[in-house]
């Protein structure tokens, strides 16, 4: 099983860092990471291996949502069977 993991908002220190840290402490492992910063805007985009997760994936999404709720990122988990549904034709 996997997820995308979305983060926007203002470029600063560490963004990097505390996402992975959430992944890290919840036994998501980060497949893949794309990243850039346009002027002062910050865009990533993540996949990960929930497989393992040591919590259920809503508590998973629940706290990366709270940690952009505390940084002032806007940061969404998706698990990919939504994703996959949303991106059928």
């Amino acid at each position: 099983m996997k997820a995308v993991i979305t983060v926007t908002g203002k470029d600063n220190v560490g963004i990097i860092a505390k996402v992975s840290a959430v992944c890290a402490d919840y036994k998501a492992n980060i497949l893949e990471i794309s990243q850039t910063v346009l002027h002062e805007y910050f865009a990533m985009i993540m996949l990960c291996d929930i497989a393992d997760l040591s919590v259920s994936f809503m508590e998973f999404s629940d706290s990366l949502t709270r940690l952009g709720k505390e940084t002032g990122l806007d940061i969404h988990a998706l698990h990919e069977d939504i994703f996959n549904s949303m991106h059928k034709i």
